[in-house]
Order: structure tokens, then sequence, then C-alpha cells
């Protein structure tokens, strides 16, 4: 596509980049209009990572928790202890997190989470009426212009590689399939994916440096092994099934789905709060939040930290200084989520399609599971382009031009794939993120997500980054449930949850 053609296109950059910063939609209108920003400054945020001491006023009101984070872990959280006096503040315009569900058109999509494959998700989404649907695809990989389905299958046969290549990738697979995971578990998750890689062909350690990113946000040398040699062996073992599931448009829709069965109890879920103290007290907690420009402090009998750790390391007073060093060992990396909205067919072949050496690392279809309904008939083929990045590089998502530069790249990469995707899209969204997802490192599972997990007291923690061994909806879910168990257990009494809506 010719640069002038590209200037005209229309851009869309939305998301928070730093912690506690809500950021509205942002227009990057080329067309031809100059840049028009719409949202809120850093200061606040800026002032939490600098340490600022802000005049906690003192709490005006009392409830029985407050839940701090409306991603899928806040919200799910909420959504369990929605018979109690309850308080759920998102520092962000819209409930969700790094995954909600859009639309264009009436064409649904995701900001993030592409699929799941554990029972939580699937039993939540049931509980709240809705059908997780099978991928049933095995991933295919882009190299050299040629697309190739089920790499890990019957797709090592047709790699655009020399032959000794795929041989390295056929002896790399079958001997990752003996190693024995369950015996070898906590051994594993401490030495990096590295040591398995290095005595093959380059090309088996470039793929891994292009998968580790997008599904747990590390490269091979900074990856625990047993997280890669899981997905290996679920996606090469002999008794291999694809047991992966999602919904239309993605897992955005469980996040819409539990905020609008929440709207009975809006006046319990504050937007645009953002959280600047956390602080226990003898009989409560005490939680202070920056909303419509002031200050505000509320008490609760406990809190629930559905944040991003190191986001709560900042907040929370009086965490025990062994948790706090745990924290400090979990990095993560920026991850903005580009989508490319097409108004006819341009790519189609897979559902999670991998792209080695591009800047993004893979796609997905928005419609994959709902595009063989009878009836349905496809009006946009919209593409998320996955483009994890370096921690080097997250200054980068800091102005809406570098956002638009990010997002031209993968475009121009896209268009370059096949035949078939060098075609002009409708729009390009850009939805920038710059600490939504822990890396995997080595020890993470086993030494330090355990510890920066422990309950204090009076607040319990949740979000995505406490179960591990990477980060996803799922175990965003199993952390809630966790949360409000440990909530109860404080109480002196179990949590029941309330009855299913319309029960």
């Amino acid at each position: 596509m010719s640069t002038t053609r590209r200037d005209f296109m229309r851009f869309v950059v939305a998301g928070s980049f730093t912690s506690c910063c809500p950021i509205d939609l942002s227009l990057l209108a080329t067309d031809p209009d100059p840049v028009h920003v719409d949202g809120d400054h850093y200061e606040v945020c800026h002032q939490i990572r600098d340490g600022h001491p802000f005049a906690l006023p003192a709490a005006t009101r009392k409830y029985d928790v407050v839940i701090v984070g409306g991603g899928v872990s806040g919200l799910t959280a909420a959504y369990l202890l929605r018979d109690k006096d309850f308080l759920l503040l998102e520092k962000e315009p819209h409930w969700g997190g790094n995954s909600y569900e859009e639309e264009y058109n009436g064409a649904l999509y995701s900001t993030g989470g592409a699929f799941v494959d554990g029972e939580a998700a699937e039993e939540l989404s049931n509980e709240i009426g809705l059908h997780q649907l099978p991928v049933d695809n095995w991933d295919g990989t882009i190299i050299n212009g040629q697309f190739t389905p089920d790499t890990w299958g019957s797709g090592l046969d047709h790699l655009p590689y020399p032959r000794n290549v795929r041989d390295s990738f056929k002896r790399f697979r079958d001997n990752i399939l003996q190693i024995d995971l369950e015996k070898r578990a906590t051994e594993l998750d401490n030495v990096p994916f590295s040591k398995f890689t290095e005595s093959y062909a380059p090309e088996v350690k470039q793929w891994w440096d292009n998968y580790g990113p997008s599904n747990w946000g590390a490269r091979v040398d900074d990856t625990a092994a047993k997280v890669a040699i899981n997905d290996l062996q679920y996606m090469a073992g002999p008794n291999r099934r694809d047991i992966r599931t999602t919904l239309p448009g993605g897992l955005g829709a469980i996040n819409k789905r539990l905020s609008d069965l929440m709207q009975p109890h809006q006046d319990h879920m504050l937007l645009n709060a953002a959280t600047v103290a956390v602080v226990p007290q003898k009989h409560e907690v005490n939680v202070t939040f920056f909303r419509n420009g002031k200050l505000e402090t509320v008490a609760a009998k406990g809190a629930i930290m559905a944040t991003p750790k190191f986001i709560t390391a900042r907040i929370v007073e009086s965490m025990p200084e062994k948790q706090r060093a745990a924290i400090a060992r979990i990095h993560y990396i920026p991850y903005p989520v580009v989508n490319l909205i097409y108004d006819k067919p341009v790519f189609r072949l897979g559902y999670d399609t991998w792209c080695p050496g591009n800047t993004f690392t893979d796609i997905t279809v928005a419609d994959w599971v709902i595009r063989n309904r009878p009836g349905y008939k496809q009006k946009y083929n919209i593409l998320t382009c996955y483009t994890p990045m370096q921690r080097e590089q997250r200054s980068i998502l800091l102005t809406d031009d570098g956002c638009r530069r990010v997002a031209s790249n993968v475009l121009g990469d896209f268009q370059k794939l096949l035949p078939n995707t060098n075609a002009d899209p409708v729009e390009v969204h850009i939805y920038r993120r710059g600490h939504p997802m822990f890396m995997a490192m080595p020890g993470n599972y086993t030494q330090v997500l355990p510890i920066a997990r422990q309950a204090m007291e009076r607040v319990f923690f949740a979000n995505t980054d406490s179960e591990g061994p990477v980060s996803t909806t799922a175990e965003g879910i199993v952390a809630a449930r966790r949360a409000v168990k440990e909530y109860g257990k404080m109480l002196g009494h179990a949590v029941a949850p309330p009855a299913k809506p319309g029960a």
C-alpha cells in the first residue's frame, strides 16, 4: 500500500498505558485533520509511581468489601459477592481491563483474550449464560509466503525450510515429548527453555521466540521450561485434541456479560476511579481513590486487589517485605493489540496463525467459531494481530504517534504475508497496553507467585498474575474465586455464592 494511501487511513488508538491512568478513546484521525487526542493526563499515575505522599481524607462511607480493578478477576469477584455491600473501583472508563468486547457495525471482536482451555472459564461462562464454542483448528504458521496448517502435527513435513531444518523440528518435538513433565515439574519451572533448544536448528528457537511473547510474555532465554514444554506436549502429543474454546469475537464477551449482569448494582461500581492507597486498619481497611478531580476514602471489612501486582505493591500499605520483594521479581511486557477491519474476506485460513519474523506474532480471526453457522454471512473480516513488545520498547506507546507507527508497521507486515493479504482495511485499531502480561520466567510459578498472592489479614489478592504459570482469563477467574474464599474465611464463615441470575 502506498504511503499516501496509508496517510489517509483511519487509525483508532485506545487503551491505558501506565498504572492507574484512565485514557479515553483517542482518535488518531488522518483525514485530513490533525491528531485529536481525547483522554486524561498521567499526573495521578506518575505521582503514584514516584511515591507521592497523598493527603488521604477520612473515610466517608463503609462497605462489606472493596474490590480494586474491573478486569475479569475484579468483575468475577464482584459477581460472586453481589449480595454483599460491595464497591468495585476501575481506573478505566470501561469494564473489562485488557480484554473487553468491541463492535464494528454489528461485528464483534476483542481487545485481548483469544481463547480458554480451562474449566474455570467454561464453568463461569455457562453460569452467566454464555456458551463457549470449540476452536477445533490446530495453529498454522506463515513462513516465506507459505501458509502451513497444523504446525506441530502434519505441518512439520511441509514447513518451507530445507530438509535438515525440518528434521531438526521433528527431533525437537520427539525429544520434548519424552520428558515426564509431571515428575520434573518443579525442576523444569526453574530452568530456562533455552536449555532445550540450543542443540537444534536456529529456526526452532526463532519459532518459539515468536510464540512465547504472545502466550506468556517471554522469549526462549527468559521462559520457564515447564511452560513451553507443556504447550508443545499439548500441541504435538500422541493423544492430541484441541480443547480450546472461545466466544464470538473473543473472550471480551465474558467481561461484557459480567458487567451487563451487574447493572442492577451500578451504584456500587465506579469507573474512572483510580485507587491511590489501601491502608489496613485494626478492624477495617481504608481505600482511597481519585475520581472527578478529588480524593475520596471509604472503609470496608476487607479489600480484594484485582490489579497487577506491580500496581498493588505501590498502593497497599503494610505489605510484608518478603511479599513485596517477591512482587518485585515479576516482570511485565508492553503488549499492544492491532485489529485490522476489512469489508471483504482477506484471511480465513486458520483461527490462530503464527508469523515469525514480523512486528506481530500471530493473527486470530474474530468470527472463526461462528463462520460455518447456517445462515451466517460474513460482512467484515476482523483480524486481531497480537503485538507483544520488549520491555525497553514501552516508551513507544506513550504517544499516539508512536502507537500509530506500531499499527502501521503491523499492517505493512501483514500485507506482505500472502498475496491475498495485500489489501487495504477499512480501519486499523490499536489498543495500547503498557503492562498487561507478566513474563513466565524461571521460578515464577513455584517460588514467586505463591508468595506474591499470600493474603494479608484484610487484603486479598486476585488478578491474572496471581495463579500462573501464565497470565490467562481462566487464571484470573480462579484467582477471584480464591480471594473471595479467603475474604469469607476472614469473616469467620464461607461466602456462599448468591443464586444464579434469573434463578
